[in-house]
Formats: structure tokens, sequence, C-alpha cells
């Protein structure tokens, strides 16, 4: 469809789209709903059929919103969605324990109306339960058809090698993505969790390869962002203060140079760099319009140069 690759998910036999479309501006305000249904529809036109959210984005509205727009059409979505991060008050609405973790799949189930999660990943590490109590749970949860494949989010190589151990020692199903942060100014996994996933056949699904939007060549330095911009968001400005700087800015202005001999886009540079190392899946880019999405589609089948990419990896 539309020319997209699907690539198997680590050593499972789950096809996904090379590109993902990334949700966490969904249900933000600045992103309306009708907007954000727009865009899975130009996702799915492309060949765009994976899909990520997270029941802590945007209060679970996030869910709601990619479950309103793959109604009717669940079979041609891979949906993967993330718990860990507190959906209430009380000491046990957060992180990885039995508890939370059934709860919060539950919850993801009913925002999203469907009977089944494709991928469902834990969002972060939890130091304070048990990985066996957290691997077994999740292996229950597939046993019942709830959940159909797992990985995990932001965990260093050790933490998912432990993973990876428990799950082989016990049976269990084990983490067949990580989804890392990864972007020119942050490659640190490029060392050990690169050959870490390498090895064991897991694949890696980055975000905020755009550094928030930083790096689409959007934004200036001297100016704010655009009221209606993911960099003015709330959700963003974590983002901002990690990436908003001088040096960052220094790379837009390569990404631009690199960009116009490809005659490309800088987000399309920025996909086709990341989809270049081998050990990247899929990329997790957001969008909040149909012509971004239709441009991050395109993306995906770009063959980068050698000295194209030699520019980007030496920034």
């Amino acid at each position: 469809m539309a020319g997209m690759d699907y690539v198997r998910l680590g050593r499972s036999g789950l096809k996904v789209s090379r590109v993902c479309l990334g949700t966490n501006m969904f249900g933000a305000g600045y992103v309306d709903d009708e907007r954000a249904v727009s865009v899975v529809d130009r996702a799915r036109e492309m060949g765009i059929d994976f899909i990520d959210t997270a029941d802590a984005y945007n209060s679970g509205h996030s869910e709601v919103v990619v479950g309103k727009a793959i109604r009717g059409r669940r079979h041609d979505f891979v949906i993967a969605t993330k718990g860990f991060i507190a959906t209430g008050d009380g000491p046990n609405d957060v992180g990885l324990s039995r508890k939370h973790l059934m709860d919060a799949v539950e919850g993801s189930l009913r925002r999203l109306g469907t009977d089944y999660i494709d991928l469902y990943q834990v969002h972060y590490f939890d130091p304070d339960t048990p990985l066996e109590e957290s691997l077994k749970t999740l292996d229950d949860l597939a046993r019942q058809g709830k959940i159909r494949y797992i990985g995990c989010s932001n965990f260093a190589a050790w933490q998912l090698m432990k993973a990876l151990w428990v799950s082989d020692k016990r049976g269990l199903e084990r983490f067949e993505s990580v989804q890392p942060e990864y972007n020119l100014g942050n490659r640190r996994i490029e060392g050990e969790l690169f050959e870490a996933c390498e090895d064991q056949g897991v694949g890696i699904i980055p975000y905020q390869i755009f550094m928030g939007g930083v790096l689409t060549g959007r934004y200036e330095p001297g100016a704010p962002p655009p009221d209606d911009s993911h960099m003015a968001s709330r959700h963003a400005q974590r983002a901002k203060a990690a990436y908003w700087n001088e040096r960052v800015f220094g790379m837009v202005d390569t990404l631009r140079e690199v960009a116009a001999e490809l005659g490309i886009g800088v987000p399309q540079l920025l996909i086709a760099w990341a989809l270049s190392k081998p050990q990247i899946t899929s990329v997790i880019v957001g969008a909040s319009h149909p012509d971004q999405v239709e441009a991050n589609a395109a993306a995906a089948a770009i063959d980068l140069p050698r000295e194209a990419a030699a520019r980007l990896n030496a920034l």
C-alpha cells in the first residue's frame, strides 16, 4: 500500500509499517478530534498501519481519539499503547504491579473501544516491582487475549536483558520491542542497547527523532513557538527544555542544507536517517495535519546516500 515497507517486530511474526504514527498530541486541545481522525485516515491511505499511544497521553484522551479513528476498521491497524504512569492518586495507581497493570490494560481497552491491544508496552522500568510479577501479569493478559505482544519503553540495555532472562527462565512472553528516545542530540542507545537488541532479536521503535519538532526547521531561535504548534503545548515542555537551545538550532542549518541538496523536506531527512540504522524497526513520528503524515510516510522509501548519512552522523 502506497509503497510502504512492512517488517517483523522483533522475533515475532507481526508485521508493522516502517513509520509509526505517534499520537501524543491527540486530545491535547490544539489538535481537535476531527483533525486527528483525518490524520489517521491519511496514514492508512499511505500505508501506515502502526499507531502508538499511551494511557498517560492527555489523561487518556489520546486513546479515546485513536479508538474513535479506528472504529469499524480495527483489523486494519496494529495498535500499541503503554502503561505505568499514574492514572489516579492511590499508591497502586502507578507502576508495574499486577494490580496496576491489570487495571491499566482494562482502562486502555475501554478507551480504545477494542477487545485487544496488539502491542502493550510498559512505559518505564519499575524498581519497586519484581520483574517476575510484571512479566507473569503480562503473560496472563496475553493468554486471556487482551494483549497480543509485549514491549518496553525507556529501558536501559541491562534492564531489557534482565527482563529477557526472566522471560526465558520462566517460559513467559518476552519483550519484542523497546521504545527509546533517539535523535541527533541523544544517541546513547547506539552503544549497548543497539548491540543488545541486535543480539536478542528485539525491535527498536524510537521516539523524539524530531526533538519535539525543533529539528523540523519550523521554529526560529529568536521567536516563541506558534500557539497552535506542538512545541507550544503543555505536553511538549520537557522536550522544549531539553532541545530549545543554540546547539540544536545549529543542527537545523545543516539539516536544511542536506535536505535541499536531496530535494526532500527536513522531517523526511530525519526519518530516512533513523531508518538507515539496521537496528531500527520503525520510527514513531507524530503529525497534526494529514499533509504531514503523507510526507512522513513517503520518507520510508528514501534511500539515504552514504555521504548525507555521514554528515548527519557527524553533528
